[in-house]
């Protein structure tokens, strides 16, 4: 099946009531905790009604749909491998998943990508620009996935995103306006490329952090 893609991508809220089951849920629904202070003590989320409660305007993007088939005892199988990110201005998640059907992979996808939800950091980090806002990227900064190695270079504001499509959907995503990008490898496995995109965002934030 060939990509598939929502062209709408609307925030999603806790569609029923919620009962939180962990210590960390608890404090999330008493207004105890801010998401700050998650990632600043390294809390581990088991519930994605958090991250639905503390950033309200998530929205999720499908990257891909694809069948994927596996020869077992019984003949050969087919199922649904779904590719999600999810995120809004400053944060992003994502997930692959399979399933017999379109829509449990998709679901689910969203649901795993919820729970890898991470921050992003901004900047203006380019020398043509040095306006102080938060455009772009702090600096330059590169992940990898795969055979696949991908640089994020800051760029002056009014440049936009110089680079590949499945890449501007992570960043367009978290607020990200202006980049330029270098990219190695086999840029056609869309799932990569999108992995290799967010560990660079990790790594930017592991970088501020030290």
């Amino acid at each position: 099946m060939s990509d598939a893609r929502r062209d709408k991508r609307q925030p999603r809220k806790v569609e029923r009531e919620w009962i939180p089951q962990t210590e960390l849920g608890e404090m999330v629904q008493k207004g105890e905790i801010t998401i700050d202070q998650i990632f600043n003590e390294n809390l581990v989320v088991r519930e994605k009604e958090i991250f639905e409660m503390l950033l309200p305007n998530l929205e999720e993007d499908v990257i891909t749909i694809k069948m994927v088939q596996q020869m077992t005892r019984s003949g050969q199988r087919s199922r649904f491998k779904a590719v999600v990110i999810v995120g809004c201005e400053g944060y992003i998640g994502f997930s692959s998943t399979k399933s017999p059907e379109v829509g449990p992979a998709i679901r689910k996808a969203i649901t795993k990508a919820k729970l890898n939800i991470v921050p992003v950091m901004k900047g203006c980090g380019s020398w043509e620009c040095d306006c102080g806002g938060y455009h772009s990227i702090p600096f330059k900064v590169s992940g990898k996935c795969g055979s696949i190695r991908i640089t994020l270079i800051p760029a002056p504001a009014g440049i936009g995103l110089a680079c590949a499509d499945h890449v501007k959907s992570v960043l367009k995503l978290v607020g990200i306006e202006d980049i330029w990008s270098k990219t190695r490898g086999d840029t056609r496995t869309s799932e990569n490329l999108v992995k290799a995109t967010i560990d660079a965002l990790k790594n930017a934030y592991k970088m501020i952090l030290k």
